[in-house]
């Protein structure tokens, strides 16, 4: 019996000190180690370029977006570095990089794990000439062109659309002088063409009949102060007083030109200083035109200008720049200029729809290239360079003027460089993991042609694993699988 209770509480006790033991285990903290892939040799393997995780032995399609895998070699055990050698100075939130930490965990800002910044890292931060590598295969796969930066004349040419206008300067408003009646009215609807001297209306006016006749009596006592008097009030009243006395009086064109307006019919009272009709000469003619807020310095008074009217086909009118407005359109942004063109066949008619085109001028000897090349971010302007096959470098550039998909760059690149004109996604995304645009600033490494070469680090780590990945010469480098 006491043996059976002896070998019970042996039992127990054997039992109680197994389950501490795993308790104690259960607690510790877990932690992840390292295990590389690569063997002493290195091994060949199969890669979407889209989504780098995907790792096959055998060539085929990515089994996520359908793409032909890429060939990859990975790096010898041997020649990469661990990452548990590296000094962490200290560990951060990639949202708030500005925010340092002692020890490793969660962001108190974002749900996402802290990212340990290395000891390494300060030195390459000190580089500004970071280059980003990509595999030449993968660029080719994704289509990414290059075009050579060139030096060359930038034409500064406003393209924009108006409408053709009577020039105000040549409309001539005929009015009647002293109060009458129209009697004959030889002018009877809006658009008629008149010349000038035409008669256009005759006015039967009891005021100027009495200074006409005032003038004969005048004339006929030989009374030379009487008759001067008499001829100036009919002059004044718009008739030259020769030709005797007449019932009626004309009143004759100013100008040649079309009737615009027609306030007169034939019967009607009229009064002084009433207007009869309104005269628009259209041997010369304006166009209006809209032009954007970025080209209108290009646009000034004297320069030549073009217009070509789809109802005139085939028809090139040359004219100049007359007047720029001097206020700009808040709601379309644009700034308008008016354009005058001679117009002695009277081809161009107001209302038209034109096209026109604004020469502002050359600027010889300038840095261009394609306009698809810049990347803007909202806050700078960066360009892509080829330095060699599979490295580009970013290069922030201050830009000029733009036209037909060619653009001024006033600082930054050199003629005969390559930049990249598509394709700039993937290099972009690859300069914001590396850092590249924030050490951008330093630029005098940039301009001087360093060849820093930076290796992709971690970026974070998501739920309870993370893959860092590291980058080797083919620029996709040996994975480190954590367990």
């Amino acid at each position: 019996m006491n043996k059976k209770i002896l070998a019970v509480a042996a039992l127990v006790v054997v039992t109680g000190a197994a389950g501490g033991w795993w308790y104690a285990q259960s607690m510790a903290p877990h932690r992840h180690q390292l295990t590389r892939m690569t063997d002493e040799t290195g091994k060949v393997y199969y890669t979407c370029p889209m989504h780098p995780q995907v790792k096959q032995g055998e060539p085929g399609n990515c089994p996520i977006c359908g793409m032909k895998l890429v060939k990859r070699e990975e790096k010898a055990a041997g020649a990469s570095t661990q990452k548990a050698e590296r000094e962490v100075l200290y560990w951060y939130d990639p949202m708030k990089p500005d925010q340092h930490f002692d020890k490793p965990g969660k962001s108190p800002f974002m749900d996402m794990q802290l990212v340990p910044k290395y000891a390494s890292d300060t030195g390459m931060a000190m580089n500004p000439s970071t280059l980003v590598e990509i595999d030449p295969r993968m660029a080719q796969n994704l289509g990414m062109r290059t075009a050579p930066v060139t030096t060359g004349t930038f034409w500064q040419r406003v393209d924009a659309v108006g409408s053709v206008m009577v020039d105000e300067r040549r409309i001539v408003s005929v009015e009647a002088r002293a109060a009458g009646w129209v009697e004959r009215l030889e002018v009877r609807s809006v658009g008629d063409t008149v010349t000038r001297g035409q008669v256009l209306a005759g006015i039967y006016s009891p005021e100027l009949l009495a200074a006409q006749e005032e003038l004969a009596l005048a004339e006929k006592l030989g009374d030379k102060s009487m008759v001067d008097a008499a001829r100036t009030r009919l002059r004044l009243l718009g008739v030259n007083g020769t030709g005797g006395v007449r019932q009626r009086v004309a009143i004759t064109a100013p100008q040649a030109g079309v009737v615009t307006e027609l306030m007169v019919r034939e019967g009607a009272q009229v009064t002084p200083g009433m207007p009869l009709m309104k005269l628009a000469d259209l041997s010369k003619v304006w166009v209006q035109v809209e032009v954007p807020e970025v080209q209108a310095a290009w646009v000034a008074v004297g320069k030549p200008a073009e217009a070509r009217l789809k109802g005139l086909p085939g028809r090139t009118f040359e004219g100049t720049v007359d007047y720029v407005y001097p206020s700009l359109d808040t709601q379309t942004r644009t700034l308008r200029a008016r354009l005058v063109f001679d117009n002695a066949d009277g081809a161009l008619k107001p209302g038209m729809y034109a096209q026109a085109t604004l020469f502002g001028g050359a600027q010889a000897d300038v840095t261009l290239v394609p306009s698809e090349a810049v990347i803007r971010t909202g806050t700078r302007n960066v360009v892509l360079v080829a330095e060699d096959v599979g490295r580009y470098r970013p290069v922030e550039v201050v830009l000029g003027p733009e036209r037909n998909n060619e653009i001024v760059v006033m600082e930054g690149l050199q003629s005969g460089q390559q930049v990249v004109v598509s394709g700039q996604f993937l290099i972009d995304s690859e300069a914001s993991l590396l850092g590249a645009y924030q050490r951008m600033g330093a630029d005098t490494g940039m301009k001087d042609g360093g060849s820093g070469m930076q290796s992709m680090e971690p970026v974070g780590k998501s739920g309870m694993d993370a893959m860092p990945a590291m980058r080797d010469q083919n620029g996709m480098g040996g994975m480190e699988q954590s367990k």
